[in-house]
């Protein structure tokens, strides 16, 4: 690692309750997909590490899950992975999804939080009126945030992100340069691949079925022209098997040609994708399976 008197780095846990926008804002601070984004809950269930290098400052972010009530073991490992990625962080970033308020849980949340090294991004702030987001303020002074401690941002349009950079950058210590500069992330290929599969499986498949889905990344070859990779969706019921697959393959292909489009993209080379699906009866509380698809308690980052 490299290290200047000058140079400042840091780790910024972006924390929050499901659905509140903490991929798509990571994707937009990178500037690239890195982070699976969807409108249903929980989508995100591991910490996923981004990269932003600018001048003599590098951020590295660590996108978590939704802080939920947990049914599942798979649920409990999310919830565990998300506060666990607080630990020794230099900045947490708390983020509130505006239109939905400052609920119950998002009040939880933050009484566990340190205010020490904390700040607070509002987003969503294009879909409610300047009043909805004063009174979130508010509520936020009660909690003892200061106001330059609060940034109100729409994540999906950029609005607010360079204020909310420059206020990390602040924050940040002198530090060594962990990243060379044009790295956006250090996650596994395995893993990107598998996360632009499930994103894929929750956009195009019923409401019912997506949450009990998980993907195995059996195999990826490489050579100078082309990325081949061999996956399998795990879905816990046979009845889920046939919807998935689709009438003549129709919508397991419909999955693996968009997924295979995100991951041209992000490799910047063409990639052949096979896919297959398999039942695994209620392996979101298989401590095995688990295991298997990578969902692994840390201590830390």
């Amino acid at each position: 690692m490299e290290y200047s008197g000058s140079f400042k780095s840091g780790f910024i846990s972006i924390l929050g309750s499901p659905n509140v926008g903490k991929s798509t804002l990571l994707n937009s601070f990178v500037g690239q997909k890195i982070s699976i984004v969807s409108n249903k809950a929980q989508t995100t269930r591991n910490k996923i590490i981004g990269v932003l290098t600018r001048g003599d400052r590098q951020m590295i972010f660590i996108d978590t899950p939704g802080i939920h009530d947990p049914r599942t073991k798979l649920g409990e490992y999310m919830v565990d992975a998300a506060y666990s990625a607080n630990r020794d962080v230099d900045v947490t970033l708390f983020m509130i999804d505006s239109k939905a308020g400052f609920g119950e849980r998002d009040q939880e949340i933050l009484s566990k939080l340190s205010k020490s090294y904390l700040l607070v991004a509002v987003n969503k702030t294009d879909l409610v009126s300047r009043e909805d987001v004063e009174k979130i303020h508010g509520r936020l002074h009660g909690f003892s945030i200061d106001e330059e401690h609060i940034v109100d941002i729409s994540a999906l349009y950029g609005t607010g992100i360079y204020d909310l950079e420059n206020r990390i950058m602040e924050m940040l210590p002198e530090g060594p340069k962990y990243y060379p500069e044009d790295t956006v992330t250090d996650m596994p290929e395995k893993f990107i691949c598998a996360e632009f599969i499930r994103e894929k499986a929750l956009y195009f498949l019923r409401d019912e079925i997506p949450h009990g889905i998980g993907i195995e990344i059996e195999k990826v070859t490489e050579t100078d022209e082309l990325i081949s990779v061999y996956a399998v969706i795990i879905c816990e019921k046979s009845s889920h098997k046939g919807i998935i697959i689709g009438r003549n393959g129709s919508m397991l292909k419909r999955i693996a040609s968009e997924s295979r489009k995100d991951m041209e993209m992000l490799f910047g080379t063409k990639v052949y994708l096979e896919v297959f699906v398999k039942v695994k009866d209620d392996w979101r509380n298989s401590n095995f399976m688990l295991k298997e698809l990578g969902y692994r308690k840390e201590d830390n980052i």
